[in-house]
Formats: structure tokens, C-alpha cells, sequence
């Protein structure tokens, strides 16, 4: 079983599309699971994400959490049934049989990675940022190229850090790197430039460098969440 675990909050434009990317997609949809995991959302995600599971065959929970993504996908993984958890944003499409592509990466002893990854724009910073994800450096991970893992390695590490409200994903590529256990499957997950299109790609790229630096000098997560929200108004 592979359990698909989407953190979401006011998702309501892009949920009902990935649902159904995801189930067209899936080589084998009998055996995944789907959890969306609310962090309290204001709009109709929840209300979408239930007229999608009255719609459809599709094995779909619909869970609550404290805002956070770290809190929703550790909610997710608590409740999953798979012996493979993949965490996915719900502005991020895998590439076709992505399920396919996970499972033989997991029997062949590979218990963690992520997909390359493709912004949906032609910027030219944007386009190199997406070409260079191909790499297995660690300065080219992020959330946004999704993370598959298994379970059992998953709870040995403890799950994603919830002290972090931002950042939790590089917290936990930084464990799994850390026990050079991580592969970069080399497909396309399309992932959207929806940040880098409202605040200006410069701009956003600037603070997110500025966060890792914050981080790499010990800036505790209270103060990289304060600053992500002054600089980006979340």
C-alpha cells in the first residue's frame, strides 16, 4: 500500500485537479490510499475534497490537524495503513505511474527520495532552478519536489519536526541525507510557481536563500517562521 499524504489549506482550486491527476495517473490506484490532511481551512477545500470522494472509487480520507505542514503530515502518517508514505503539496503533479515509480525504487533498497521536479514557468531562473533538481546535491532538494519514504525508516527518524512551521521538509532531507539514504528518480513532478508569480521571482528567491542562511546559523524555527511571515506576509 502506498499512502498519499497531502497537507492542505484553502486548496480549494487545486485539490479537486490533483485528486483527479492522481487516480488517472496511478499505475496501480487499487493499492494507494489518499489522505488530505486540513489545517483548518476558510474556504470550501474540505466540502470538495468530500463531493470528490462521493464521486469517485477512490480510497480517501479526509482528516483534521492544527494548522502546520509538519503537524497535518504527521497527522496523515499516523493515520496511513501503507507501508510507503508519500507526502505530496497539492500544487505539485507526479509524473505518470508515479506509484510504479516509487515501488521499484523502495525494492531495489532505496527507502527515500523524491522525483525531479518542473516549474510550471518559462521564467530562465525558474527553468535552471528545475533543471538543476536532476542532481543529487542537497542544496537542490526542497518540499516542493514531494518526498516518498517508508514507513519504518519514517518513525526511526520520528516523523517531520513540529516545532518547524516552515522548513520541516528540509529538516527531514537533512536526517535522510545525513544516512545517505536518498534518490532523485529521475521523472518530471510539475510543481507550480504560484509564490514566485504573486511576490516576484527574485524576491522570493532572495528570502529563501536568506532562510537556509538563517538556519545554517542557528536561527531557531520560531525566528525563521517570523521572518518567512514578515518578508512574505503569511
Amino acid at each position: 500500500m502506498l499512502s498519499i499524504i497531502i497537507p492542505v489549506y484553502n486548496e480549494s482550486e487545486n485539490l479537486p485537479v490533483l485528486l483527479e491527476h492522481l487516480l488517472c495517473s496511478a499505475k496501480a490506484p487499487d493499492l494507494m490510499e489518499i489522505l488530505v490532511v486540513d489545517g483548518g481551512s476558510t474556504d470550501d477545500t474540505r466540502a470538495l475534497g468530500e463531493k470528490f470522494k462521493a464521486a469517485n472509487h477512490v480510497n480517501l480520507q479526509l482528516l483534521q490537524s492544527g494548522k502546520g505542514r509538519a503537524k497535518q503530515m504527521n497527522t496523515g502518517a499516523r493515520a496511513a495503513r501503507g507501508s510507503i508514505l508519500y507526502f505530496l503539496h497539492a500544487d505539485s503533479f507526479p509524473p505518470k505511474h508515479f506509484d510504479r515509480y516509487i515501488r521499484v525504487e523502495v525494492e531495489n533498497g532505496n527507502p527515500a527520495g523524491c522525483f525531479r521536479m518542473q516549474f510550471d514557468s518559462k521564467h530562465w531562473w525558474l527553468r535552471l532552478a528545475s533543471y538543476l533538481t536532476r542532481f543529487s546535491w542537497r542544496a537542490s532538494r526542497g518540499g516542493d519536489q514531494s518526498q516518498f519514504i517508508t514507513r519504518e525508516l519514517f518513525d526511526e527518524i520520528g516523523g517531520y519536526n513540529e516545532s518547524y512551521v516552515i522548513y520541516e521538509d528540509n529538516i527531514l532531507i537533512n536526517e535522510l541525507y545525513a544516512r545517505n539514504k536518498f534518490v532523485v528518480i529521475q521523472q518530471p513532478l510539475k510543481s507550480s510557481a504560484r509564490m514566485y508569480e504573486k511576490y516576484g521571482v527574485w524576491y522570493v528567491q532572495y528570502h529563501f536563500w536568506s532562510i537556509y542562511v538563517k538556519k545554517w546559523m542557528g536561527a531557531s524555527a520560531e525566528e525563521l517562521h517570523a521572518y518567512y511571515c514578515k518578508v512574505l506576509k503569511k
